[in-house]
């Protein structure tokens, strides 16, 4: 079976309290649709630092979550000097501690991680592919510096597009980009 690549690049999901302490009264406006249902990117942006470090100009991404947190890759902890976990979206357990700052606040908290490797999925998805009771798969990118990749996790929601995401360090080493067509290899 065939699965569409997402690269996703360093970005950030807002619970509504951390959103009103950085953009108090600025309006979150949608500038494009995701292809996950719902999901889109805003025009809001922050600012994420530690005492070591600093990043400039983070997405935040919509709708606004029940929790925040700050997805990076490996190479932007770098520059922070930092070493969050990789984690499931949602998983704080263990997240590395950050500043982020927004045009009226700034908020410290443990909400720094690396996202896992996932394909989004629902119950008709897992049906029409074979996936019910699968929690892990395998994809294959192909090209000069293919690879295939492991651990990949099957992501349930309600509402879902059957897409596979990684983050800009898995999408360099392979040469994967956005909108390829990937293989599932399922054990």
């Amino acid at each position: 079976m065939k699965v569409l690549l997402g690269v996703s690049n360093k970005h950030v999901h807002l619970c509504e309290e951390d959103y009103k302490i950085l953009f108090n009264g600025i309006e979150m406006k949608k500038e494009k649709d995701l292809v996950q249902p719902g999901q889109f990117a805003s025009n809001l942006f922050v600012d994420v630092k530690t005492e070591a470090g600093e990043l400039k100009h983070l997405r935040v991404l919509g709708p606004i979550r029940s929790y925040t947190q700050v997805e990076l890759a490996k190479t932007d902890s770098f520059k922070l000097k930092i070493n969050p976990p990789v984690r499931e979206s949602g998983n704080l357990k263990g997240a590395s501690q950050v500043t982020l700052i927004g045009p009226t606040g700034e908020i410290t908290k443990e909400c720094a991680i690396i996202a896992n490797r996932h394909i989004h999925v629902n119950k008709e998805i897992r049906e029409q592919y074979g996936l019910v009771g699968v929690d892990e798969v395998k994809v294959v990118i192909p090209g000069e510096k293919g690879s295939i990749l492991d651990h990949v996790s099957l992501k349930d929601a309600q509402e879902a597009a059957f897409e596979f995401h990684i983050d800009t360090d898995d999408a360099n080493a392979t040469l994967a980009k956005t909108g390829d067509l990937l293989e599932v290899i399922v054990d």
